[in-house]
């Protein structure tokens, strides 16, 4: 399975960016899929998360609803949209892809618990 993030780059605070993800190869409409993100200095901490059909999700408290992840198991696309942008979300943002479709709460937050990853798009957000 192959990741491929986009859509990142330089925002006000207070501002939106959408990250794609794009997955190639595998069975992607099988897969857990979650975003993490990792600041200079900081270890790759857990955003987001979306089940196979995309019937649930799970954020972290620090983007709860700002955030929000989805699917399209059709484009095999995962998102995330992320808006009121502040100076603590700026991130390398890492796609990641769970070759298994169990969900369970701790297991899909934990990035150790991801097969595949893309390469990281980076968000910066300036005041």
């Amino acid at each position: 399975v192959q990741l491929q993030a986009s859509g990142g780059g330089l925002v006000q605070a207070g501002g939106s960016l959408r990250l794609s993800c794009a997955a190639s190869g595998g069975t992607f409409s099988s897969y857990v899929m979650g975003w993490f993100r990792q600041a200079p200095g900081k270890e790759r901490e857990f955003v987001a998360t979306i089940s196979y059909g995309g019937m649930h999700t799970i954020y972290a408290e620090s983007v709860k609803g700002r955030f929000t992840i989805s699917r399209d198991n059709a484009k095999n696309m995962v998102y995330l949209q992320m808006s009121s942008l502040d100076l603590e979300d700026t991130a390398v943002y890492y796609c990641g892809a769970r070759q298994s479709s169990l969900w369970h709460v701790a297991t899909v937050q934990a990035a150790n618990r991801y097969n595949y990853w893309g390469q990281g798009t980076l968000v910066t957000v300036s005041s």
